[in-house]
């Protein structure tokens, strides 16, 4: 795995690269202090698969370069970097196209989880503190959802609770592949990338309501 690092404190980059880089296969291939310099790192060719973005920077912040780097069509992914955990600044984020967040004191080997997680293109919606910013920061537009099957809801729900596909297979009586199908038409029915977006449109279109 390709990783970029976005942080204005070199002391942070250097230790966040000594972490990542000690994982075999991945490799820290750029860093920044400012969000215009992510942008113009996410497209250059080969891009990386990760970058992981500090929210707040002087310039151009990680919320503004996430936005353009995600609008793009591009595959790479962003991780957010915060200090405060309950922080509408991270709710931007992952609006944005973020597809989750991790504090800047979480252990090294959670942070490695967390960039597995969301370099390998999956979204980091199961622990409770990214459903919980995205309970407490939705507001609800009453746009509702576009044209989705009832099974398509069911699904929906169920992502909204933070459930893998695994578990959803469960709990619908479904095959996993049959789950995953589903949740690919949801995403583009929707018309965003992954499913935090997918769960922030589900919360924002009043269809789920916090603690539903």
């Amino acid at each position: 795995m390709r990783i970029a690092i976005v942080d204005d404190d070199p002391l942070v980059r250097i230790g966040l690269r000594a972490i990542l880089a000690s994982e075999p296969g991945w490799e820290v291939v750029a860093e920044a202090g400012d969000g215009d310099t992510a942008v113009a790192i996410a497209a250059a060719d080969p891009a990386p698969d990760l970058l992981l973005m500090d929210v707040r920077m002087p310039g151009t912040d990680g919320i503004e370069a996430t936005r353009r780097i995600t609008a793009g069509g591009t595959t790479v992914r962003v991780l957010v970097l915060t200090t405060f955990e309950v922080d509408e600044y991270v709710y931007r984020a992952l609006r944005a196209g973020a597809s989750g967040f991790v504090l800047k004191r979480t252990p090294p080997a959670r942070l490695i989880e967390a960039a597995r997680v969301v370099g390998t293109g999956e979204s980091l919606l199961f622990p409770a503190s990214t459903r919980g910013i995205i309970e407490r920061f939705a507001t609800p537009s009453g746009a509702g959802l576009p044209e989705v099957s009832e099974r398509e809801r069911d699904v929906l729900r169920l992502l909204a609770r933070g459930l893998s596909n695994a578990e959803i297979a469960t709990e619908l009586f479904l095959s996993v592949q049959t789950v995953k199908s589903h949740v690919a038409t949801l995403l583009a029915k929707l018309g965003v990338r992954d499913r935090t977006q997918a769960v922030v449109a589900a919360y924002e279109s009043g269809f789920v309501t916090p603690g539903q």
